[in-house]
């Protein structure tokens, strides 16, 4: 950090530290901007108002530099502004914590965590809206002069909505934004004066915090990518993640390989002779993972419905498990795999006993049960604890997939819980994230997965507490890659997980036909399914016994091949999309093309995807290779090598005999100069 005069240096934004304090002299940037704001009381606090209370401090961390600059306001108010620099700058993350150093109780109703005035009036904004099969749907708009523009979340959930994310394109390339939030947040982009003011932060509906005096309230990170696409935007994000956000253990880190029982089974038909076949079959593909999913808890009798028991997790359906969850969790650790559990831990189901035996934990609004857990209580936070510990340990879980299947709106507003009746859903999620990381503390080798109702509570938030994101439950071809090329703007490839092509037994969906055995079936279409979901952590919904004996070998060398080549990649490549997003339903770009080059090796992973309806023919240009070199290409599963040379990947490899559901998998290797 470097100090001259009134400023200081931070990466590619500049601190201004006079009057007040905010962002200069990035291109961006409109003069001098606010960089956060506070509503105390009804008074606006930013950049503009706040004054240095003393000296920033600073502090290093590889490639992230950390400031932090203490401030204070005549109202009374302490206000600690964090910023943090990644990659030279071209990354910036900016959070607050306001305290009350008065002697009475103040009122906060906004905090944004950054606001900045735009040089460009008239940017290109896209973000991506979420719902239940719905995820990553892309979405666009350039407003006008005076028109106001908002992305929110008012469920609860971060992604059910609105994706925490925006990016701006306009003269300087790209602007992204994320709110590190799980629960409900905004963006908005107003006109102020000749000028557009960005702010990001905690959303303002429905909420308010009363500090007491010495209280104090920690705002949510935004986090600010400054790039000249939208690759490498995104690869911004990837790389802080891998080094500074993302949490590992030995067992995530390997990428394994996943099987669940839920869409061919869900409760209906599961039990533990279906759960034991299914490993036998699991462990010889060499899937590495088998994770029980509901229906293993209840009352023990066939009609357990899983949704309105939710809470009861000291009950084991025992008509289904009469040996217990401890014997199927041994069984699958016989078979050389790790044993994955599903809880939706904050789930308070309708007829769970829990809410008659402690109704302490329930939360509420208005008087009526909103149908969780609040974890804004030290009560609900101690249980919760108790409850995954006592899983863990007794059952031997590896995993733990936790869920989360409804929207809590606003949040709980009892004020017997320890939070205020505007700020219960907010010290939800700090409950859950402490929650979290008490669990990783006390099994740092298991690994904790994030899922809710598929993929509507994706954000940066919550992936600093979880190993992976489950991206959406359907996985349907063109919806999985749409998924694929949407959450990876956000978050790096092995962050996300989805599973390929499932057969769904009993709930219907229009697009969810996969049947293995179906006499139709094509190894071209087989080999599309799979190598989709390859593009990140992967695995299986699907009754493996039944397959037919081609599909199982099929499959088997699908895993090997991720194992042995794309897991080892992926970690440590830049991976760029090299088409516009395919859309659901026939919409969008019909050839989806990814690109991961390896950071230190040279090698570089080619996938390509055929949609129905894309054209005979497809070229891509390959970034980072050398023109002048020649590549080894291996065409993984399908028994076909060749030699080219770096000019013609630098100047397009062309793809003219894919089929429509066609793919290719190509690792490229350098040759010895």
């Amino acid at each position: 950090m470097e100090q001259a005069g009134s400023t200081i240096a931070l990466g590619t934004a500049w601190l201004t530290l006079g009057p007040g304090v905010g962002l200069a002299g990035h291109p961006w940037l409109a003069g001098t901007a606010p960089l956060f704001q506070v509503v105390c009381d009804g008074v606006v606090i930013d950049g503009g108002t706040a004054h240095l209370a003393g000296a920033p401090t600073e502090q290093w961390h590889h490639d992230r530099q950390h400031v932090c600059v203490p401030l204070r306001h005549d109202s009374g108010l302490a206000i600690t502004l964090h910023l943090a620099s990644y990659a030279g700058g071209a990354l910036l993350e900016t959070w607050l914590v306001v305290r009350n150093t008065g002697d009475s109780v103040r009122r906060i109703s906004r905090i944004d965590s950054f606001v900045a005035d735009l040089a460009d009036t008239a940017p290109l904004i896209s973000w991506f809206t979420g719902a239940w099969g719905l995820e990553f749907e892309p979405q666009q708009a350039r407003p006008a002069a005076d028109e106001h523009w908002v992305a929110q979340s008012r469920s609860g959930r971060s992604s059910h909505g609105d994706q925490p994310w925006c990016a701006i394109d306009g003269a300087h390339g790209r602007l992204a934004v994320a709110v590190a939030w799980s629960g409900n947040w905004v963006i908005r982009l107003d006109p102020h004066g000749a000028t557009r003011r960005l702010s990001a932060g905690l959303h303002d509906w429905a909420f308010f915090a009363d500090l007491a005096p010495g209280g104090q309230l920690e705002a949510p990170p935004v986090v600010i990518a400054c790039a000249p696409d939208a690759n490498a935007a995104a690869q911004l994000f990837a790389d802080a993640g891998r080094r500074h956000w993302y949490p590992h253990n030995p067992l995530a880190d390997r990428l394994p390989v996943e099987w669940n029982h839920w869409w061919s089974y869900e409760d209906k038909t599961l039990d533990d002779a279906v759960f034991r076949a299914n490993a036998a079959v699991a462990a010889r593909l060499g899937i590495e993972v088998c994770t029980l999913d509901a229906g293993w808890f209840g009352p023990s009798d066939d009609a357990t419905e899983w949704y309105a028991l939710r809470g009861d997790w000291d009950l084991v359906n025992a008509r289904r498990f009469p040996a217990g969850i401890r014997a199927v969790s041994d069984a699958v650790h016989a078979l050389g795999m790790a044993f994955g559990l599903w809880c939706e831990i904050e789930g308070l189901g309708r007829d769970a006993r829990l809410a008659v035996m402690q109704p302490e934990l329930v939360a509420r609004r208005d008087g009526s049960p909103l149908g969780y857990v609040c974890l804004g209580s030290r009560a609900g936070q101690a249980w919760a604890f108790a409850t995954l510990d006592r899983l863990i340990t007794e059952y031997r879980c590896d995993w733990i997939k936790l869920d989360f299947n409804l929207d809590p709106g606003a949040g709980c507003d009892r004020t017997d819980h320890g939070h205020g009746a505007g700020d219960g859903l907010y010290q939800h999620y700090r409950g859950y994230y402490a929650l979290l990381d008490a669990v990783r503390a006390r099994h740092p080798q298991v690994v904790l997965e994030n899922c809710s109702s598929g993929g509507l509570r994706i954000d940066l938030g919550i992936a600093r507490h979880t190993h992976m994101a489950f991206q959406s439950d359907p996985d349907w071809p063109e919806h999985s890659l749409s998924l694929f090329w949407g959450g990876s703007t956000l978050l790096a490839p092995e962050a996300l997980l989805h599973w390929g092509f499932c057969e769904w037994a009993h709930t219907q969906h229009r697009f969810q036909t996969f049947d293995p055995r179906d006499p139709a079936l094509t190894a071209t279409q087989l080999d599309y399914y799979t190598r989709i979901s390859m593009l990140r952590r992967f695995g299986f919904s699907q009754r493996l016994p039944d397959l037919p004996a081609w599909v199982a070998q099929r499959y088997a060398r699908h895993i090997a091949v991720y194992q042995q080549h794309v897991r080892r990649l992926m970690p440590h490549s830049t991976l760029r999309r090299l088409d516009p997003q395919p859309l659901r339903e026939g919409r969008g770009c019909r050839w989806a093309g990814f690109q991961y080059a390896h950071n230190t090796s040279g090698e570089h992973l080619l996938a390509v995807f055929r949609l129905p309806g894309g054209e005979p023919a497809r070229q891509y240009a390959l970034h980072g290779v050398e023109r002048d070199r020649m590549y080894h290409l291996t065409w993984l599963a399908d028994d076909r090598q060749q030699l080219v040379r770096g000019a013609v990947l630098a100047d397009g490899l062309s793809f003219t005999d894919i089929a429509e559901q066609g793919s290719a998998l190509i690792l490229i290797e350098p040759m010895a100069s």
